[in-house]
């Protein structure tokens, strides 16, 4: 079942990706942004899916749906292979800077994400209290 599962995260990340691609590509011809974009978010997902669903963690997931959605979704997802042919494009076509801005900007930012996705997920969940009556709403 595990390889059933990432297959079709897999498909559902690529998917995902090729239609971020084309809704970012008025905006991406000069400087890769779809792909910057893509590699952010799929950071941030499984920075916060990996520690929200540890055997620990808040919302503990099964071994297939932590597979399905880290392996699979963003697998598919995130563009690693497309960032460094991107980047290499942009090196072989002389323009440096934007080569050196996309690997800074991936990395830090993708690393960033990472770090914000795990600490939304380590959050302890808050506890609001509902009033009961119309007379605890009034005095709340």
């Amino acid at each position: 079942m595990a390889y059933f599962w990432v297959t079709v995260g897999s498909a559902i990340g690529g998917l995902l990706r090729y239609l971020v691609g084309k809704w970012t590509v008025s905006i991406s011809m000069a400087f890769p942004t779809g792909t910057l974009l893509i590699n952010i978010a799929g950071s941030f997902v499984i920075g916060y899916f990996g520690t929200l669903t540890l055997q620990s963690g808040r919302h503990p997931a099964s071994e297939n749906l932590r597979l399905f959605v880290m392996v699979g979704l963003c697998g598919g997802f995130t563009t690693f292979s497309a960032f460094s042919l991107q980047t290499y494009d942009l090196v072989r076509s002389g323009h440096w800077v934007r080569a050196l801005a996309n690997v800074l900007l991936s990395t830090v930012l993708g690393l960033a994400a990472v770090a914000a996705g795990h600490y939304a997920a380590a959050q302890p969940v808050s506890q609001v209290a509902v009033a009961e009556t119309a007379e605890e709403e009034l005095t709340s």
